[in-house]
C-alpha cells in the first residue's frame, strides 16, 4: 500500500462504489430507454425508474446514516484519547470550538504538529481542507469506512 497523503487519502470500496452504483446506473439507462422506445408502456417504465431511484436513495441514506455516524463517533473518541495522551488534558472543551469536519481533518496530523494545528484551527477558523493542506507529516488512516 502506498504511503497515505493528501493526494491519495480518499478511499473507494469497489463493490459498493463501482459495482452497485454501476448496476444502478445501468438500470437507470435501461429504464430511460424503455420510456423512450416503448411509449405504450411508458407508465410501467416510469414506475420502474421511480423504484430504482428509491432503492438508490434508501441504500445511500442507510449507508450514510449508520456507517458514517459510527465513523464520526469513533474519530471523535480517537481524538479525545490522542489529545489526552499527548497533553494530559481533556479534548472536550476544545472540541466545542471546532466543527466536526475540522476535528476529522486534524486526525491526519502527526503527534508533533497536532496541538499547534488545533490552536491554529481555532484561531484562524481553518476549513478541513486548509487543515489537511497544513499537515507536514501525514498520519495515515487506512481503516476508514
Amino acid at each position: 500500500m502506498n504511503e497515505q497523503n493528501y493526494d491519495n487519502h480518499i478511499f473507494y470500496y469497489w463493490p459498493h462504489h463501482f459495482f452497485f452504483y454501476g448496476s444502478i446506473l445501468a438500470a437507470f439507462v435501461l429504464c430511460g430507454l424503455g420510456i423512450w422506445h416503448y411509449p405504450e408502456q411508458r407508465a410501467i417504465w416510469i414506475m420502474m425508474t421511480i423504484a430504482v431511484f428509491l432503492i438508490v436513495w434508501l441504500a445511500f441514506m442507510t449507508r450514510q446514516h449508520y456507517a458514517l455516524g459510527l465513523q464520526n463517533r469513533l474519530v471523535r473518541q480517537e481524538m479525545r484519547l490522542r489529545y489526552h495522551i499527548l497533553t494530559g488534558r481533556r479534548f472536550e472543551d476544545i472540541e466545542k470550538q471546532l466543527p466536526f469536519k475540522v476535528i476529522a481533518a486534524l486526525r491526519f496530523a502527526s503527534d508533533d504538529e497536532l496541538e499547534p494545528l488545533i490552536q491554529r484551527a481555532i484561531d484562524e477558523r481553518l476549513t478541513p481542507d486548509q487543515v489537511k493542506r497544513s499537515i507536514r507529516s501525514w498520519l495515515p488512516d487506512t481503516m476508514r469506512v
